[in-house]
């Protein structure tokens, strides 16, 4: 399958947008300025690639927080759904309900209705540094990890 169009590297996410999250609160991206933030896109709620992706998130979830790093899941299940998910796996990091695929389609993942499997890493400016297109779930939430960890690395010695 060929990557999807949308947000790019270099690209400003849309920082204005505003999702709930599984406990129905708001979340915009702006809400994140100043951090660096995963943001990964799946398909569906607890369905088997999408478990794995989410518990391997959760197992390094205190890794990406060491970094200041924010982790945050988007699908278009409901808020319901999501809530149960993060419940039964333990997520701790907010899962964004986009029930009517508008994050998704601006970010150029939405094919027949569904996220597509992509992972953007935005800066803390809400840029684009890097996007994930066709992720296999295992394994994803380390290289991730790596690339942010290299991306501050790069940025230390670059004076940042």
């Amino acid at each position: 399958m060929p990557p999807l169009e949308g947000l790019d590297i270099g690209a400003a996410a849309p920082a204005e947008m505003e999702l709930r999250d599984q406990r129905g609160a708001p979340v915009r991206l702006g809400d994140f300025r100043g951090c660096q933030v995963v943001l990964y896109f799946y398909p569906a709620d607890d369905t088997p690639g999408c478990t794995v992706e989410g518990k391997e998130f959760r197992d390094l979830h205190d890794q990406f927080a060491a970094i200041d790093c924010i982790v945050l899941g988007v699908s278009v299940d409901s808020v319901e759904s999501h809530a149960k998910f993060a419940e039964k796996h333990a997520l701790p990091f907010p899962l964004l309900s986009d029930a009517r695929g508008e994050m998704a389609r601006t970010f150029g993942v939405l094919r027949e209705g569904v996220a597509q499997r992509t992972t953007f890493v935005l800066d803390r400016d809400l840029r684009v540094r890097r996007r994930f297109d066709q992720v296999k779930p295992r394994g994803h939430a380390q290289q991730v990890l790596e690339f942010v960890r290299a991306l501050l690395e790069s940025h230390r010695m670059l004076g940042g």
